[in-house]
């Protein structure tokens, strides 16, 4: 029996997720898209199998794991034979450590992956192709453990009622030490990604949808449900429809996946939002009786799987090679193929059925050959490209020996201040993230004397753990240049006036606007209110780097926007460049008294 109306909330959770990563300035909090699915995906499978023992008084657990291996595995793999070809059009970082992607996908661990590299889900600077099938692991562990649970439970329980009854309680607890896991971890995780990553944090979804489905059903429904389905109004389950809706948009706009809110309170909200989504439309389908559901929603219901699957990594590899609108253009054109051909060709064909389009059987048999090697071929270019992907790309490589180069500084400056030389520096302290740390070689050459400390991912809140304890230590620089900003657009008011207010007499600031050229509003938004405090505060000076940025869009060609290109040196000089030229202005100013 198929709901009309579920396909409203399986487009939903695809619209969120695509509107996250084609437009995430926008959307900041669009990656809910996945709990939709999360929920939607725990209330189907619970109101399945709890139809399945109505019917039979018992549940066929093999029959069950076949169902979902051939709805999940053939995509997966059809994803990620397609998707290697196009790896060999951007630049060879791509393929660093891809052959442990795709054992991690094929294990649905990628989650665990993430989380043992040490990987943030927002701010990767050579994004993993297949960090996407993180949220595939979760819902094949929660399919693998779910099933073999309901099932046994089936095979104890005297009656529907009680299977319906032992459901809710279990998934109730599960669901209150999962979200409890969130809630309480986001006070003391410094990587927030380990908790979205997590199976035991970010499983609760599923079980609160559970539990809904022991409250409704699917054929099964409850007399409760009956109850609402002849109270309820068209208009009012319509209006329901669109405030879970509406309550899922602007969590779009309000949460940010840095923040402890959205930990706390915004995944928790967007379950519940696509909970009222799911059982508003499962009584508009009892309502709309002689009401069809449009051909156009039900196909792109169809194909969602196949289009969240296929879109990550086509729009990764487009976005280096043509702008954002034309990247979000071919990743929908391809994807949509493909997600196609998967859901209505393939996938029947693998599972020994006629496949069909249109209401109209397509034989394959005389194309087997054809089909054989077309997959032999990809799995050849597959295995290749996994044996001999280098473990580091160029960029990570790069940045490892910038880190080793930053050390050794370090440490000459301290054997210089231990003999008592200290004229012999610059009194300058650069406190930057990775685009600082990519430019030592430069700072070394054009500010020898500068102290370097950068490091990958800095945000305004690590930057001023050092800048703290610089200052307790009484060992802080007279003049602080702060280079981050990229990586913390949301608070970047009040993080900066925190540097301001602490700065002690006698120093001066220096404020290096963020540059990103995939986000040029947000970061032009950051430079323009330090041009302001500029203004404002005597021994605050700008080195302009988002307007040097701009005025040499050459460096930029085929770069993640943010770290300018590594085919020459123009960009680390440019950058280091534009910092001492504002430290040397800075040097004119007066001091904080």
């Amino acid at each position: 029996m198929r709901i009309k109306w579920f396909s409203l909330v399986r487009i939903t959770g695809l619209l969120l997720v695509l509107l996250y990563h084609f437009f995430k300035n926008t959307y900041p909090g669009g990656f809910i898209g996945v709990d939709v699915f999360f929920t939607f995906s725990g209330y189907l499978i619970t109101a399945l199998l709890i139809d399945e023992y109505a019917r039979n008084q018992k549940i066929d657990l093999l029959g069950f794991y076949k169902r979902r291996f051939y709805r999940i595995v053939p995509p997966l793999v059809l994803m990620i034979l397609v998707t290697i070809p196009f790896v060999f059009l951007v630049r060879s970082d791509f393929r660093a450590g891809i052959g442990q992607q795709i054992l991690a996908a094929f294990g649905f661990t990628t989650n665990f992956y993430e989380i043992l590299t040490g990987s943030s889900y927002e701010s990767q600077f050579i994004p993993h192709l297949f960090v996407h099938t993180w949220s595939l692991a979760i819902e094949v562990h929660f399919y693998l453990l779910w099933g073999f649970g309901v099932w046994y439970l089936a095979k104890k329980s005297s009656s529907q009622q009680r299977l319906r009854g032992q459901i809710f309680l279990i998934s109730l607890g599960i669901f209150l030490v999962s979200y409890l896991s969130m809630f309480i971890r986001s006070f003391f995780v410094g990587n927030l990604s380990s908790i979205y990553f997590s199976t035991l944090s970010h499983i609760f979804p599923f079980f609160l949808g559970a539990i809904l489905a022991t409250l409704s059903g699917v054929t099964e429904t409850m007399g409760q449900f009956k109850k609402t389905v002849n109270r309820w109004s068209f208009r009012r389950t319509l209006v329901t429809l669109v405030v879970g809706f509406l309550g899922l948009l602007l969590l779009t706009f309000v949460l940010n996946f840095e923040g402890q809110m959205t930990y706390l309170f915004g995944f928790f909200l967007a379950s519940v939002f696509a909970s009222v989504m799911i059982y508003a439309a499962r009584v508009l389908h009892e309502k709309t009786p002689n009401v069809a559901e449009p051909a156009l929603i039900t196909y792109i219901a169809d194909i969602s799987y196949g289009l969240y699957l296929f879109h990550w990594p086509f729009y990764i590899i487009f976005s280096q090679m043509v702008a954002n609108w034309a990247a979000v253009l071919l990743t929908l054109l391809f994807s949509t193929i493909f997600a196609t051909l998967s859901f209505y060709i393939i996938e029947p064909y693998i599972a020994g059925k006629m496949p069909k389009i249109l209401s109209v059987e397509v034989d394959l048999s005389p194309y087997r050959k054809w089909f054989v090697g077309l997959v032999t071929a990809l799995s050849a270019i597959t295995l290749i490209t996994m044996a001999t992907a280098p473990s580091v790309g160029n960029f990570e490589s790069e940045l490892q020996a910038n880190a080793l180069t930053q050390v050794q500084s370090s440490l000459n400056r301290t054997h210089t201040l231990l003999a008592g030389d200290a004229n012999a520096l610059s009194d300058v302290t650069i406190i930057g993230d990775s685009v600082a740390l990519r430019s030592s070689a430069a700072f070394s050459k054009d500010m020898p004397d500068a102290q370097l400390d950068a490091a990958v991912s800095r945000n305004f809140e690590g930057a001023y753990e050092i800048f703290e304890n610089s200052i307790k230590n009484n060992s802080l620089s007279q003049t602080v240049v702060l280079a981050v900003g990229v990586n913390s657009l949301g608070n970047y008011q009040a993080e900066l006036q925190k540097f301001i207010n602490a700065l002690p007499k006698g120093h001066r600031l220096v404020l290096v606007t963020p540059y990103n050229g995939k986000n040029l509003a947000g970061v032009k938004e950051v430079r323009d209110y330090e041009l302001t405090l500029a203004k404002k505060y005597s021994y605050v000076t700008v080195a302009d780097w988002y307007k040097t940025a701009v005025d040499n869009p050459d460096i930029w060609a085929g770069t993640d926007g943010v770290h300018y290109s590594d085919a020459n040196t123009t960009g680390a000089t440019l950058y280091v460049q534009t910092i001492e030229k504002a430290v040397q202005k800075a040097a004119k100013s007066a001091a904080k008294s």
